[in-house]
């Protein structure tokens, strides 16, 4: 069985920084591309080879990473916004036909406060 969960979220104040962690039980991440989405839209892809790209909103501030070996996925967030607040999940993402997702997990709450 297969289950995300995401953690690291919290209030913050405008400007300030935070560190999302995923870790994905049942799947070997190494396989497949692995994002985070502000609900349902991503904002940060790590690629299965280690490429990364980012939505324009948080380009420069966000940084995706991962360690296959504990089938982790991170989202260090600097500058935060008060746009930036919503749920946050990690999950696979689909490029092209290539990719996979999973089960969704509950998510973690980020609210920045200006």
């Amino acid at each position: 069985q297969v289950q995300v969960v995401e953690s690291g979220g919290g209030l913050v104040q405008a400007g300030e920084s935070l560190r999302l962690s995923c870790v994905v039980y049942g799947r070997e991440i190494s396989r497949y591309h692995m994002g985070w989405y502000r609900y349902r839209n991503l904002v940060a892809t790590s690629t299965r080879s280690g490429d990364t790209n980012y939505a324009e909103s948080v380009k420069g501030r966000f940084t995706i990473s991962r360690d296959n070996a504990k089938n982790a996925v991170y989202l260090d967030m600097t500058s935060l916004r008060p746009e930036d607040s919503d749920t946050y999940y990690c999950n696979g993402v689909v490029l092209g036909f290539d990719g996979d997702y999973f089960p969704w997990g509950q998510g973690t709450q980020v609210t920045v406060s200006s």
